[in-house]
């Protein structure tokens, strides 16, 4: 059995590869609101999935958009993740992956990987990590306005790593000795 763990193996279509098409060119863009493109997605999603020659049976997003439009309190940029939490799950049974290039803006760049199976871990693309969607992200990102003096603090930390201690430059403790934040300090979503 061959593990494929290139990305243009998964992202791309045999005939795409040699056609020379690139990872950027089967790569969608979505806004963390969600809201330039709402049926975007999907659409995106299914087209993938039929050049690959399966039927994405299932693959549309108004059923999460009604779901919202019920929910009292839905927040701001809540309707992708929705979206692609759904779409992650209808793509599994094809044997498809719903992956995300962790590229540190603040939206969501999407690939659909054909992996007939759980997906393959370590894939980067141009140096930066493609994770299944739903997975732990390789990296953490933390901030917050200190309390004492409101400077803005930025911290990317490994998936393991802690701020255990952590104080800002005006002498202000922030977090405790094991890494949780201490009550005068409020993180940013």
């Amino acid at each position: 059995m061959t593990v494929v763990t290139e990305l243009a193996d998964l992202a791309l279509t045999p005939d795409e590869r040699a056609r020379g098409i690139g990872v950027d060119s089967v790569l969608f863009v979505m806004d963390w609101t969600g809201e330039e493109e709402p049926d975007a997605l999907a659409a995106f999603v299914a087209g993938r999935v039929r050049a690959f020659g399966a039927q994405p049976a299932g693959v549309d997003t108004d059923v999460v958009r009604q779901a919202a439009g019920a929910d009292p309190t839905p927040g701001r940029g809540d309707l992708p993740i929705r979206q692609l939490d759904h779409l992650s799950g209808m793509l599994a049974p094809l044997g498809f992956t719903l992956a995300v290039h962790d590229d540190g803006t603040d939206s969501y760049p999407v690939l659909v990987l054909r992996t007939g199976g759980p997906p393959p871990a370590g894939l980067t693309h141009q140096g930066q990590p493609v994770r299944a969607w739903g997975s732990p992200p390789a990296e953490t990102l933390v901030s917050l306005d200190c309390p004492r003096c409101g400077a803005m603090l930025v911290w990317q930390l490994p998936a393991t790593g802690s701020l255990a201690d952590e104080h800002c430059d005006c002498g202000a403790a922030l977090f405790d000795a094991t890494g949780r934040p201490l009550p005068d300090v409020t993180l940013h979503d």
